[in-house]
């Protein structure tokens, strides 16, 4: 598939807000975290932002973007209509919460509720984006069990890094927190490499004799292509990277994504204070460059079973 930026920015920028927003929502009202109304602004502004920008960006993929409000009507049937939905209801919990917190330094009671509503609904959001594309039956590398698991573990990670990274920030390292960025890190990396493990040891069960109907006959190969020269289909449909390209990419991210923020993040448990801060930071930037390269290839990997008609051996 052809990687769009304005999705890869939406998905990686909304995911590490919602893993933020979410860990506030509980964390927030359990008494684990700065109660005073300068780390709730901080803290709010850092989850909002990028779940904003995420998703302005992502109408952008839109053939009519000022026709995107549509796309929530039909959510009885369309993950991402009820991601779009989910999306937007989500701001009504959380910007209580945020007011609770910051307006009156109260992160308890009743605005604990709203917490802990924003916090599933930010779970349910990315849940729902993962569904998108685990739905998607022609596409095998989304179609599989290994999605929605890597959508939640990585909004997790990337949330629970800038969230460390602000604590340590504000002159308050927490141990724990740092443990969590650290299991988190670990449980996303080794969901990530499944996937890969998965995608590049099955493969599909379409092929061009399925596709036509001819399989029956014998093997079916194209003879001709259809088109003189690139459509629609091929440019969207049948993205290709090379095989030598994709393993550097795969390296790249796991050394920015998982690597450098499990180590980084193990020196930010140990040094505390300003240095720690300072290593939970790049850990936090790292972590999320690593995601924008991991999130390209999930993408790019991606075959869609139109590629068949032509001349493709599998998708």
């Amino acid at each position: 598939m052809h990687p769009a930026l304005s999705v890869i920015l939406f998905t990686t920028a909304s995911g590490a807000g919602y893993g933020l927003l979410a860990l506030l929502g509980v964390l927030g009202p359990m008494g684990l975290l700065p109660g005073d109304r300068w780390f709730g602004l901080a803290a709010f502004a850092l989850a909002f932002l990028p779940i904003t920008f995420g998703l302005v960006s992502s109408t952008f993929h839109l053939g009519h973007p000022e026709r995107a409000w549509r796309a929530m009507s039909q959510w009885r049937s369309s993950w991402l209509s009820r991601e779009g939905l989910l999306a937007v209801v989500t701001y009504i919990p959380a910007g209580l919460f945020a007011l609770g917190w910051v307006g009156f330094e109260q992160s308890g009671g009743i605005w604990g509720w709203f917490g802990m509503t924003a916090a599933m609904l930010s779970a349910a959001t990315v849940y729902a984006t993962a569904m998108i594309y685990r739905s998607l039956k022609p596409i095998q590398r989304w179609c599989n069990a290994w999605v929605v698991p890597n959508y939640l573990l990585l909004g997790l990670m990337t949330g629970t890094l800038w969230l460390a990274a602000l604590v340590g920030l504000q002159a308050r390292p927490s141990m724990p927190l740092a443990l969590l960025a650290i299991v988190a890190t670990a449980l996303a990396w080794a969901a990530k490499w499944r996937y890969w493990r998965f995608i590049d040891t099955t493969r599909s069960v379409g092929t061009a004799g399925s596709a036509t109907g001819l399989g029956h006959l014998g093997t079916v190969c194209l003879l001709e292509a259809p088109h003189t020269g690139e459509n629609y289909l091929m440019r969207e449909m049948g993205f290709r990277v090379a095989r030598k390209h994709a393993t550097r990419l795969r390296r790249i991210a796991m050394a920015l994504a998982f690597a450098l923020p499990l180590l980084l993040s193990a020196l930010a448990a140990a040094l505390g204070g300003w240095a720690g801060a300072v290593a939970a930071l790049i850990a936090a930037i790292s972590a999320s460059a690593g995601v924008l390269v991991e999130r390209w290839l999930f993408f790019a990997e991606a075959k869609h079973a139109v590629t068949l008609y032509y001349g493709a051996e599998s998708a």
